[in-house]
């Protein structure tokens, strides 16, 4: 079985999921352009497969009407991107900067890129979609 550990910058909040990831994108949205500091790299699995440690250091905010994000209270790191329709979704979004150990995700797409700051471009050559 695949495992994955990870955990945020000052370690009060460590994940390990059991089970495979998927491949990554990068959202270029305005929300995640706030939240990161720049744009989000993310992965995403299912919940059930994700085990947290220091969970009573995960702060939530409802960013729309649709998701949640998830932060360390302590050092702010970005950590989850979490539909708030469980009954939909089944998957949570992890932020790809949490994982300490290799693994094989690579970045396959570019979201929001309509969005994106002007201060960069987008060369790599990867599909990019508007929303």
């Amino acid at each position: 079985m695949e495992q994955h550990k990870g955990s945020c910058l000052c370690g009060k909040v460590s994940i390990i999921v059991n089970g495979a990831l998927s491949d990554a994108d990068a959202c270029h949205c305005y929300q995640c352009r706030k939240w990161s500091g720049h744009f989000l790299v993310s992965t995403e699995t299912e919940r059930n497969e994700v085990v947290i440690e220091g969970e009573e250091h995960v702060k939530w905010f409802e960013s729309s009407e649709r998701a949640r994000r998830g932060f360390c209270e302590n050092c702010g790191s970005a950590l989850f991107f979490d539909p708030l329709d469980k009954n939909k979704h089944s998957w949570t979004g992890i932020c790809m900067g949490l994982f300490d150990t290799q693994n094989e995700v690579k970045l396959s797409h570019h979201i929001f890129v309509s969005e994106k700051g002007e201060y960069y471009n987008i060369t790599d050559g990867l599909p990019q979609n508007q929303t």
